[in-house]
Parts: C-alpha cells; structure tokens; sequence
C-alpha cells in the first residue's frame, strides 16, 4: 500500500523544485556569460581536481585555482581570465565545485553535501554545505553571494544564494 506524502512535505518539494529551476536558470545564464567572456580571454584556464591529487594547485598567467579533497570528497575548481577559485571538500558525500573569471573569486568548502560557487567579473562567491545540504553561490561583477549552514546573503545587482536544505534563498539585492 503506497502512502502518499503530507501535504507539507509536498509543498516543501515544489518549493525545492522550484528553487532548484531558478538556479538552473541563473547558472546557466551566468555560465553563458561565462563562456562568452572565457572565449576573449587570451590565459589558459587553470583547472584543479582532487583526487586524483590530494592538494591540486594550478596558476595559469594570472588565473588560478586550488583543490584539497580529504576522506573520500571530491572537488574541481577552475578559473580563467585573472580568476581564482578554492575548494574544499571532506567526507565521502563531499562535492565541491568552484568557478571564477575576470577578477572573480570562488570559495567553496563541503563536509558532507554538495557546495557550488560560480564568481564572474569581480564578483565573490561563498558556498559551504553542511552534511545533506545543496548550497549554491553565484555572484557577478562586482556583486557578492554567500550560502551556507548561517544562511543566505545577496549584495549587488548580480547574484543569488540558495540553501536547499533549508529553504533559504536571495537574488539581486
């Protein structure tokens, strides 16, 4: 017999669906942004993963990166066009990815869930997920975003932050 779910667990799930639409919409026009600035830029991308390394740091003309993976997580990084991007990421259900253009800056750092930040154009991105959590940073030029287990925050035209697991969200303040 199947039961179906309380009618606020079926809220809760919309609510996370949507919010899971919007940043897929936000990311995807931030990474197209991205990929049109990346095409003019003249440095290489530096790209950091880990594992395989165990502390994977890349300096690429003046993009750089930095990985540090520990006890089963697993992090990429990469930045490109003056850009830097660190992540960090411990525990078997550790993710982490971090990426940063013109000026941008990325941190991500994840003890058991999945933390994306995404910085374009001297914006600063701060994702840190909590066992369980999916938080997402995005800022750009000149905006800042921070999503972690203290909540959400937004500063300047360009960003948003999501925390899913609780819910918390903000965009373009």
């Amino acid at each position: 017999m199947m039961r179906s779910l309380p009618a606020r667990s079926r809220s809760l799930r919309r609510s996370a669906v949507r919010v899971a639409g919007a940043a897929a919409v936000v990311l995807g026009t931030a990474l197209g942004l991205s990929a049109v600035g990346a095409g003019a830029a003249s440095a290489q991308p530096a790209v950091c993963v880990s594992p395989p390394s165990d502390n994977d740091i890349q300096v690429h003309g003046t993009a750089s990166c930095g990985a540090k993976a520990s006890d089963g997580g697993w992090v990429q990084s990469g930045a490109i066009d003056s850009g830097t991007a660190v992540g960090v990421a411990q525990g078997p259900d550790a993710q982490t990815q971090s990426y940063a253009s013109g000026y941008g800056t990325a941190l991500g750092a994840s003890t058991g869930g999945q933390a994306w930040a995404l910085a374009l154009g001297g914006g600063i991105a701060h994702s840190g997920a909590a066992p369980g959590a999916l938080t997402i940073a995005i800022a750009g030029w000149g905006s800042g975003a921070t999503a972690d287990v203290n909540g959400v925050d937004c500063t300047g035209a360009l960003s948003f932050a999501a925390n899913l697991q609780t819910g918390q969200v903000c965009a373009f303040r």
